[in-house]
């Protein structure tokens, strides 16, 4: 379950008639617990309980307390040495009446009467596993009000399946946006009355809801004229005394979908929320889960956290500003110096979504302004920083629409805070027909025609604020000279994903640059148009980017181009989970790149460590890998670049599943198992020491073979399954069905390297095998290599140059022979070199083999943070790592920067590169 079902799920608990004997059930239920869970608690199978309540051991102690006995109740569950044995992390007593609950590891304490416990949802969450609590706890209402609306949409679109279809998707979404600024004016006095809009509709429509539709387009018919015109144009008298709101959100068409006495009733129970809690920060997103079919699906988890955000939006900007704001103290001419460089800030997110970047920019900027009035004595002045410098560009309409709604939300509720309510109602209402956010594709349209390519005054006309189109409307900026900082989360959809039309816009922008964009991710757009856009203006970037820009073969292709441009990474994150409220918590893996032509002496590179408190380095120049102090570009070679082994890929089957088998099949096969079948080796296999096997038939051997009918048939149906592929190169291979479609293997050995493997271990796998092994295109091989090779594959050193110029995964290793493997930088090595390093490869695999049957996986887990690594191997692991890091620079390296400064070294040296934008141009 995710946030939204569990906050609907408690929500319908607490409506229902208090029921002693079945609350803990029904509460554990709510949050996910499944039916024979709940089976077992209620008969006492793992109900651990010993003060005659239920208690789920790694989770929560309840009990329903006589009336008037709940605290004492909490603190006889907080005291009783089971809730200590089963690990509780929560203890909480209810009697109908009141309610109260304690976080065992905070201490953290609630106490509320029992209709509002569902308020508090967000304090339970771990107990479904869901660990962003704080941002939850904060997004309360806009996750309630999402899964209300939510069930409005629906409901809607039962009744009106027309609203549902592309030609009235538009209309449908458009009514929403209407819907929610409604509710949001009620409760916040921009309408006369309270509670206003929901109270017109309850009194006015029919309780059998055959007139809501036709009630509720005369409001939106009286908020779109204004009052001098009403009595002209027939506006009921009820509707009256609502004011004009303009600015577009009412104008087009005022047809309304038909209302069902569902659909009613869930109308006003979402007026009847305090929209007064609307948090227009994340609540965007949330609403535009509500109208997208795929995010539907996944409602609640769509959601960018405000500390994310500020993690592009600070280094790239806000920190400057608040260092300025300290400098200048009380000093009346430095603040106002500084409120007159805000005023002509311009924000730019050109994949705006919802508006979460721009909303928190803004919101950040007024808190800002609102010090420097404070200072200058002059906090109810009005705001000087223009709605409309904070732009965007979002390629759907209705998240385009939600956007512009969300930050004029946050305006008025700044207007609030920091003017008053009197202030902020006076300047509201009517609100201005500008539209500042555009409806289109980032990749295609011309940046500088939102901005003007001098920072000069933009006109541009529409008559549409909420229409989205592409022409904007008449907006006068003065700001001239002032800053741009374009930020974002543009879609990354790596180079499989992208669909054909992507591609094509890749190929149209990267054109003049270069043939391979096939080769990019599709967020490597908005890199070159922002740079492009650095051309002209004076501003700088932000994105979160998948990693893989900063990894691997993409490197060489888009970073000699952003240096060419004279772009400089001027902060970066290291890869981390971008989370949302998944129950499970789940995130792609991201960085986070801060760039520009404006080359800043001290630049900071972040990382986010396993408590997930980050820190930073400076430093003086960032390359493309993230790594501080060298932006050499690493080139794929197809042979080693240092003395050592070639390295090739295993063995691709292509076989149909035909001539592979798991080790529980091998038994009953009807053929001569030593002569025709080898053990078969990819990643799972090497790590976890799984069995697989293969019919490995050479040329010389297929007469004989054919002899076998069980392997003839095998062969025969290998030839159908190519010749039926779609693939020219697959049915190519139908005239030797009898083989892979590489047959390689050692003669007397193989060492084998998994391409995919875990980013916990402390060392990459790799392991040696015997001439009979097979290796898939799962892993990497060295055929008959020096065992020597093997001290290195499995060091420190080596696996920190992998992370850093290989792909990941997401955090996963994504090892390469060309990236990784033959462009390893290593010092020449004598025979002694040799011979050492020799003994610490033996060692490791004695070391291991002291263990067996543990597998790679078993000796090299991290569990909870923490090495399990066997003492007696992690010693030869040592005693390797310093054997060959004393080969480098004499001694032990103090760290993985100053490994990866000398690798970095070695490799400039070894290839005649340097770190000059134009040499790095030029080795792409």
């Amino acid at each position: 379950m995710n946030a939204v079902e569990i906050e609907e799920a408690i929500s319908l608990l607490a409506d229902q008639p208090f029921d002693p004997e079945n609350f803990p059930y029904a509460f554990l239920e709510a949050f996910g617990n499944k039916v024979t869970t709940i089976k077992r608690l209620r008969s006492g199978t793992s109900n651990k309980s010993d003060v005659g309540g239920v208690l789920q051991t790694s989770n929560i102690h309840i009990k329903v307390a006589d009336e008037g006995a709940v605290a004492e109740t909490l603190a006889a569950l907080k005291a009783s040495p089971a809730t200590v044995r089963a690990r509780a992390k929560f203890v909480l007593a209810t009697d109908g009446k009141e309610f109260q609950a304690e976080d065992l590891n905070t201490g953290e304490v609630i106490v509320c009467d029992y209709p509002d416990f569902p308020d508090h949802f967000g304090f339970f969450l771990p107990l479904a596993g869901i660990s962003t609590v704080k941002q939850i706890r904060e997004s309360a209402f806009d996750i309630k009000a999402t899964g209300r609306l939510n069930r409005l949409y629906v409901e809607l679109l039962k009744d009106n399946p027309e609203w549902g279809t592309a030609e009235r998707r538009h209309d449908m979404n458009h009514f929403m946006a209407r819907l929610i600024f409604c509710f949001f004016a009620e409760d916040t006095d921009i309408f006369r009355e309270a509670d206003q809009f929901t109270a017109t509709i309850d009194r006015m429509s029919e309780k059998d809801s055959s007139n809501t539709h036709e009630i509720i387009s005369e409001l939106f018919r009286s908020m779109n004229t204004k009052i001098a015109d009403r009595e002209k144009e027939g506006i009921a008298r009820w509707a009256n005394n609502f004011p004009y709101v303009n600015g577009g959100l009412f104008s087009e068409r005022v047809d309304v979908p038909r209302f069902s006495r569902i659909a009613r009733s869930y109308l006003l129970h979402i007026g009847n929320l305090d929209w007064t809690k609307i948090n227009p920060d994340i609540f965007g997103s949330m609403i535009q889960a509500v109208a997208d079919d795929e995010e539907r699906g996944a409602l609640g988890m769509h959601y960018t956290s405000v500390p994310n955000i500020l993690k592009v939006l600070n280094p790239l900007f806000l920190d400057d500003l608040r260092e300025k704001l300290e400098e200048a103290g009380d000093n009346a001419r430095k603040l106002l110096n500084l409120r007159n460089r805000m005023a002509k800030i311009r924000v730019f997110d050109p994949a705006c979504g919802s508006g979460n970047f721009l909303v928190i920019a803004y919101k950040q900027m007024r808190a800002i302004e609102a010090e420097i009035n404070k200072r200058r004595s002059e906090a109810d002045r009005r705001s000087e920083i223009p709605l409309t410098n904070f732009r965007g560009i979002e390629l759907r309409d209705f998240p385009a629409e939600v956007a512009r709604l969300a930050l004029i939300i946050a305006e008025y509720q700044c207007d609030v805070l920091y003017r008053g309510q009197r202030e902020a109602l006076r300047d509201f209402l009517p609100l201005d027909a500008m539209n500042w956010i555009t409806c289109g594709n980032a990749l295609k349209l011309d940046w500088l025609d939102l901005w003007g390519s001098t920072g000069a005054p933009v006109k541009v006309r529409s008559d549409d604020l909420f229409g989205s189109p592409l022409d904007q409307a008449e907006i006068d900026f003065e700001n001239e000279g002032g800053e741009t900082y374009i930020c974002g989360n543009p879609p990354y959809k790596g180079t499989k994903n992208q669909t054909k039309k992507e591609k094509e816009e890749l190929k149209q922008i990267f054109g003049s640059y270069t043939n391979r964009s096939g080769t990019l991710d599709y967020v490597s757009g908005w890199f070159l148009k922002a740079a492009q856009f650095m051309q002209h203006s004076r501003s700088e970037a932000a994105f979160v980017s998948t990693n893989s820009i900063c990894q691997g073969g993409q490197v060489p292709v888009l970073w000699p181009l952003l240096y060419e441009l004279g772009v400089e990474i001027n902060f970066a994150y290291h890869s981390f989970k971008w989370n949302n409220l998944a129950s499970n918590n789940a995130g792609v893996t991201v960085v986070i790149v801060g760039f520009s032509t404006i080359n800043r002496t001290k630049k900071l590179l972040f990382q986010i460590s396993s408590e997930g408190e980050h820190y930073s380095t400076f430093s003086t120049e960032i390359g493309p890998y993230l790594i501080p102090g060298n932006k050499v570009i690493v080139v794929g070679s197809t042979n080693p670049l240092s003395k050592i082994s070639p390295m090739s890929l295993g063995n691709a089957p292509y076989e149909g599943g035909y001539l592979i088998f798991e080790s529980s099949d091998v038994e009953n096969l009807p053929l001569d198992k030593g002569r025709w079948l080898r053990p078969l080796l990819g990643s799972t296999e090497v790590i976890s020491g799984t069995k697989r096997y293969c019919i490995w038939i050479d040329d010389i051997d297929l007469e004989a073979a054919n002899k076998n009918e069980f392997l003839r048939e095998r062969i025969e149906a290998v030839r159908s399954w190519r010749l039926s592929s779609k693939d020219a190169g697959t049915r190519s291979m139908s005239d030797r069905p009898h083989q892979f479609r590489e047959m390689k293997r050692g003669n007397r050995s193989s060492l084998i390297v998994p391409i995919r493997s875990s980013e916990n271990r402390e060392y990459l796998p790799v392991d040696l095998f015997d001439s009979r092994c097979v290796a898939t295109n799962l892993a990497y091989v060295i055929y008959d290599g020096p065992i020597m090779n093997l001290a290195l594959i499995a060091s420190r050193i080596h696996l920190v140059w992998v992370s850093a110029v290989c792909g990941k995964l997401e955090t996963r290793f994504s090892y390469s022979n060309k990236m990784g493997w033959h462009t390893f930088p290593l010092p020449l090595l004598t025979e002694k070199n040799v011979a050492d390093l020799t003994k610490c490869a033996e060692d490791i695999l004695l070391a291991r083999e002291a263990h067996f049957p543990a597998t790679i996986a078993d000796l090299y887990e991290v569990k909870d943070g923490v090495s399990k690594m066997p003492d007696d191997l992690r010693a030869a692991h040592d005693r390797n790592d310093e054997v060959l890091e004393r080969i480098y620079v004499g001694r032990r390296f103090k760290n993985d920067t100053e490994r990866l400064e000398k690798l970095f070294e070695l490799y400039t040296k070894m290839t005649g590169a340097n770190s000059t934008a134009k040499k790095a141009a030029g080795a792409s």
